[in-house]
């Protein structure tokens, strides 16, 4: 065939098959197949389509106040800012009408969250604010028996002033004085006892204060102090566990020999 023949028979095909002809005519020349046919076809409805025609924006509507897992946001935030130990946003929270009952996942109120992470400053901010020093959080502890077991006096003096429930128990039917006992903390013994907090209750593990300071505690001079304090308040001598083991039994077991002692006076066996 020769070129003069070869051009009439183009020009052809051009009218033939019109533009879509010649863009499958050159995409199977570049060997590109259908995926260039389809890119050639999408670019022909693209161009024809007509455009769109622009909507009004729709009338807006007030913002919900957000909300975490059912708790304002605003609580939620009053909660970190006393876990952090944040004294100003604290305030500032509160005066925005944040509340001090509000409680995360755990059961946590500020107060308490203040209280686990030992922000000391704040903890007294919301006591004096008004939180309730005798709300408990899923573990059972309120900010009473939680600044006795973690020997935090000031909040502690604070709760016993702002109406603590000198009688609640933990998650182990345990008093603050059991707690304070087990952790060796002599001031919160002290205070404890001249509140009137039980010396004799027993928790549901079978143990007294005076068991759980000998048994839990490390035979020191923190220990051997706190079982003195509880022998002079008229803690029970011979109150054995649920085994039968009495406390000098268990002082003895263990090599405590100034405790054995202090029980021996006070008519231990």
């Amino acid at each position: 065939m020769t070129r003069s023949q070869t051009r009439p028979r183009r020009q052809a095909l051009a009218e033939l098959l019109g533009l879509t002809g010649l863009l499958l005519a050159a995409g199977l020349l570049a060997g590109q197949g259908s995926q260039t046919l389809a890119r050639s076809m999408g670019a022909l409805r693209d161009a024809s389509a007509p455009a769109p025609v622009p909507r009004s924006p729709a009338p807006a509507s007030p913002a919900p106040i957000p909300r975490t897992d059912g708790m304002a946001a605003i609580d939620r935030n009053l909660i970190t800012a006393a876990s952090i130990g944040d004294l100003d946003l604290v305030m500032r929270l509160l005066n925005a009408g944040a509340s001090l009952r509000a409680a995360d996942e755990r059961g946590r109120s500020a107060l308490l969250a203040a209280l686990y992470n030992r922000r000391g400053d704040v903890a007294r901010a919301l006591i004096l604010a008004g939180a309730d020093v005798n709300q408990k959080d899923d573990e059972s502890n309120n900010a009473f028996l939680l600044a006795s077991a973690t020997n935090q006096l000031d909040a502690l003096r604070l709760a016993l002033a702002h109406g603590a429930d000198v009688r609640s128990t933990d998650r182990y039917d345990g008093t603050a004085l059991i707690a304070a006992s087990q952790h060796g903390n002599v001031e919160v013994v002290k205070l404890l006892l001249k509140s009137g907090v039980p010396v004799d209750r027993v928790n549901q593990l079978g143990w007294t204060a005076l068991l759980e300071a000998i048994v839990l505690g490390d035979g020191g001079a923190r220990y051997e102090e706190v079982v003195q304090l509880l022998l002079d308040a008229g803690a029970d001598a011979n109150l054995a566990d649920r085994e039968g083991i009495t406390p000098s039994r268990h002082a003895r077991e263990r090599g405590y020999k100034s405790m054995v002692k202090m029980l021996m006076r006070a008519r231990g066996h």
